[in-house]
């Protein structure tokens, strides 16, 4: 078990139908993404090839706020609505997408975009999982 499953096991009212597994691989996902973007980004800024990793740094960027966002938001479930969550985690798939592909593209001359590659795309597959088995 993970702090995330521990937490949603402890919601004392129904999650409204939503599946807490995918629901809690997605929170995961997200965090595990918002943390290697943010790395990423950190990393691009110390090599020294820094100008031509601009758009990495600003897509890392956004990436990790949208999935931290997205994190935060699937962890509350009082006055779930199902509108706000469905667009948050398209939201999120669509930016992982975007971060992964761009990674993807340093990812055979830089470790770090290689890795953080890896987790936008788990995370663009978690929450595209996760849209499915949503009402």
């Amino acid at each position: 078990m993970t702090v995330v499953t521990d937490m949603l096991a402890t919601y004392p009212k129904d999650l409204g139908g939503v599946d807490r597994e995918k629901l809690a691989a997605c929170i995961q996902a997200c965090i595990e993404c918002a943390q290697s973007c943010s790395a990423c980004a950190d990393a691009c800024l110390s090599e020294d090839m820094v100008a031509e990793l601009t758009k990495c740094i600003r897509t890392n960027a956004d990436c990790a706020d949208i999935c931290d966002t997205t994190a935060r938001v699937l962890s509350r479930h009082t006055g779930y609505d199902a509108n706000v969550t469905r667009a948050i985690v398209q939201a999120c798939a669509t930016i992982c997408k975007a971060c992964g592909d761009e990674c993807g593209g340093h990812a055979e001359m830089h470790d770090h975009c290689r890795v953080c590659a890896e987790a936008c795309r788990r995370c663009e597959t978690a929450c595209n999982e996760l849209l499915a088995t949503l009402g």
